[in-house]
């Protein structure tokens, strides 16, 4: 049975634009009552607006504080009743460097503990449940291969992605399914897409409502890595890069010989000649 059904209930944290906006509108198709979290109330505001009906309800939250998650349990219990699907989608990107303590504790808290704190306050229901459950963290190709650049991004993701994995083997007895959302390339505000803005989408990235729909898609056959392409990477692109990636470990090379110039050519052909 599917937990994409006529009077379930959805929670969608950072679900005011992007991905979990997205993913809000696909739930509310299937029948679902759906409660968008974020910490923006300007864009929780344009959400009700865009989706307003008996069945939506927005909830002002920051998820890196555990006592605005006991607050939420509390007033979406009591508007909606128990959370049939949970999507801890918030995340923000930030630019910092070495020494910049601010940067990392910034990123930590929401990417990072974010997700901590929201399975911490959901995950002892899930576990009980005796109808069907589900719950997804969303990711970032980024946490698997570990582009330089922003190391803390990359690093809080990484850790999300190992939660996850955990997460799905201990509750691989229960009736709640887990899954890793990893989005590829997408328009969101992340990318220059705010909502209401009138910015043209890049050829190569996807639309959030496309991601939303390839997630809906994977759910129900069944798959924990949700790994989504895009109009610039294939499928067979992305699994390349990440055997690669766990390739510096395995060969005892330096880490991300992806990026660095006396490997180029070598990786580059390896790349070429994977068959997978």
């Amino acid at each position: 049975m599917s937990v994409f059904q006529k009077g379930g209930t959805a929670l969608i944290t950072g679900g005011a634009s992007g991905i979990g906006f997205a993913v809000a509108r696909v739930c509310l198709a299937h029948g679902m009552r759906v409660a968008i979290v974020d910490v923006n109330t300007a864009l929780l505001e344009y959400a009700k607006g865009q989706l307003g009906s008996g069945d939506v309800e927005v909830y002002h939250a920051d998820v890196s504080k555990e006592s605005d998650w006991r607050t939420l349990k509390e007033k979406v219990g009591s508007k909606f009743g128990d959370v049939d699907f949970l999507m801890l989608n918030a995340g923000i990107g930030a630019r910092g460097t070495w020494g910049d303590g601010e940067y990392f504790e910034k990123i930590f808290a929401t990417n990072l503990f974010g997700v901590v704190n929201g399975l911490n306050t959901f995950v002892p229901s899930f576990k009980a449940r005796t109808t069907p459950g589900t719950i997804v963290i969303t990711g970032s190709k980024q946490g698997i291969t570990n582009p330089p650049g922003n190391a803390a991004y990359n690093a809080s993701k990484a850790a999300v992605k190992t939660l996850t994995e955990h997460l799905s083997f201990d509750l691989r007895d229960s009736k709640t399914s887990v899954h890793l959302l990893v989005p590829g390339w997408t328009f969101t505000g992340l990318s220059g897409n705010a909502p209401g803005s009138n910015t043209q989408k890049p050829d190569g990235a996807w639309h959030a409502s496309q991601v939303a729909d390839y997630m809906y898609q994977q759910i129900a056959e069944g798959q924990f890595y949700i790994i989504c392409p895009d109009d610039d990477v294939s499928e067979a692109t992305d699994k390349k890069r990440m055997l690669w990636s766990v390739g510096d470990v395995v060969n005892g090379r330096p880490p991300l010989t992806r990026w660095r110039p006396e490997w180029k050519e070598e990786a580059l052909k390896w790349m070429e000649e994977c068959d997978v």
